[in-house]
């Protein structure tokens, strides 16, 4: 009983791809890692025909980003399954083609050398609500987002902050490090990391990239 009940626990990742051999490399790697997969081998589509794939629920969507296709199925399963996450899988990935899929919603990109170490982890770290995404870029994606929309606490999901968290909040939307937090607000650097600390416990996301994103989401939605 305690091993179907543990089967059945397994997080569900779906991959989608047009390429065999691809499917057949993650889905026996991700098996070994105590996942529940399914692979399913796309022929090329058009824009029009993504939203009718018939696509099977899964908690984790892996998507094949080489197929020219893959930012609109990447777009349409997040619409499709806002309870679920999107990682997408590339040769490289540059700041033009980062963007548009982290505006889009994705939460994981890796290319095909990390992916075959990391998958396993990126998919427990996007299920688990959290991104997978190079750090640096993924603060270039936060500096342009913050600088295109001017983005403010007003536009900020409603919470129990203090004026000083409100401070702290704005500060981390301006992609603040607690040095540059602590002087701006003119308090110790100590005392920056504990308010970003509380931060993060009132918004229930563990790391402060997760709240900016969190926010930005939010506001776009």
């Amino acid at each position: 009983m305690e091993r179907k009940t543990n089967r059945n626990n397994r997080r569900k990742v779906c991959l989608l791809s047009t390429h065999p051999l691809l499917l057949e490399q993650f889905t026996r790697k991700l098996s070994q890692s105590h996942l529940s997969v399914k692979a399913l081998r796309l022929r090329q589509v058009l824009f029009e025909d993504v939203n009718r794939l018939a696509i099977p629920g899964a908690d984790v969507y892996v998507v094949d980003g080489h197929d020219p296709f893959a930012p609109s199925l990447a777009g349409a399963l997040v619409k499709r399954f806002p309870s679920s996450q999107v990682i997408v899988l590339a040769e490289s990935f540059t700041d033009s083609t980062t963007f548009p899929l982290l505006e889009l919603g994705v939460k994981g990109l890796l290319d095909y050398s990390e992916a075959s170490v990391h998958l396993p982890e990126a998919i427990r770290m996007v299920a688990g609500g959290g991104y997978w995404v190079d750090r640096r870029v993924l603060s270039r994606f936060v500096e342009s987002m913050v600088h295109s929309s001017g983005h403010g606490f007003a536009q900020a999901p409603s919470a129990r902050l203090s004026p000083r968290e409100r401070e702290v909040l704005e500060c981390l939307l301006a992609n603040l490090s607690n040095k540059e937090i602590a002087r701006k607000l003119k308090i110790s650097e100590r005392t920056a990391k504990f308010h970003v600390s509380n931060l993060l416990a009132k918004f229930e996301v563990k790391r402060r990239v997760d709240l900016i994103m969190l926010l930005l989401q939010d506001d776009r939605s």
